[in-house]
């Protein structure tokens, strides 16, 4: 990456972090909705954070990464795109979709792969821009949390407006206010300005994690390596003398 350090996960070593010894952490998650592997990385990203020794210290904000920035509104279903992409029957297209399903299982999330549609996620990546302006850290992630389920698990367009409305308003989104944002442009340029940092960073596949803007990780690693990202950024130049990450 360009302005962070690539974090590469040391042995596992307990690693004794003191309010002394740590910093404020700001991480920000590069993500598409559509993306099952963002999914996986959020949920264990949150346990992470709970089972690190200050989590009030942490704070997660969610970027905007599109996968298909010209994805056409109302698509097909994942798997017969996924058929038409690497040349097999709906069967075979089914397995790979269900990999990350059966990932996700033990982290507690549903993935219907029959039920998931595609989606151009510009306008959902315009209400999780809301959700922070709104509410903070903690609606963003809800709302992004209640998009993930809705595509993931119920099978919901979310490039639908009435759809997004519905499901923002679940979230905890404003109606009146979410109403206004799908009429508008609203939010549009915070989306591009998110993929342009992105784009800045080097970052060309999701999820990613960019701690402080100093360690980044890419990929759903494990809550174990989460934890290593966050003691990381903590101790900074600490541990990385003690020899815990290759970040620069």
């Amino acid at each position: 990456m360009s302005s962070a350090g690539v974090f590469r996960p040391g042995p596992s070593q307990p690693v004794r972090v003191t309010m002394e010894d740590m910093s404020a952490i700001e991480i920000e998650v590069w993500v598409d909705i559509v993306c099952p592997w963002c999914y996986i990385g959020k949920r264990r990203l949150e346990r992470a954070i709970a089972e690190s020794a200050h989590p009030s210290e942490v704070t997660v904000t969610y970027r905007a990464f599109e996968l298909d920035p010209k994805k056409p509104l109302g698509g097909r279903r994942v798997v017969e795109q996924l058929a038409a992409r690497h040349g097999t029957g709906l069967a075979e297209a089914r397995e790979i979709a269900e990999r990350a399903a059966l990932v996700g299982r033990p982290d507690g999330i549903d993935m219907d792969v029959d039920a998931q549609v595609e989606a151009n996620t510009f306008d959902a990546h315009r209400l999780v821009a809301l959700g922070l302006a709104q509410g903070g850290h903690a609606l963003q992630a809800a709302v992004l949390e209640r998009f993930f389920s809705a595509h993931f698990a119920e099978g919901k367009a979310l490039d639908d407006i009435e759809t997004l409305q519905r499901i923002g308003g679940e979230a905890g989104l404003d109606g009146r206010r979410t109403a206004a944002v799908l009429a508008s442009n609203d939010y549009a340029q915070q989306v591009l300005d998110d993929e342009r940092a992105a784009a800045e960073l080097g970052i060309t596949s999701i999820p990613c994690f960019v701690a402080n803007r100093h360690v980044a990780l890419t990929g759903a690693h494990s809550v174990e390596v989460m934890g290593q990202l966050i003691t990381a950024a903590a101790l900074d130049p600490q541990y990385e003398a003690a020899g815990q990450s290759s970040a620069v």
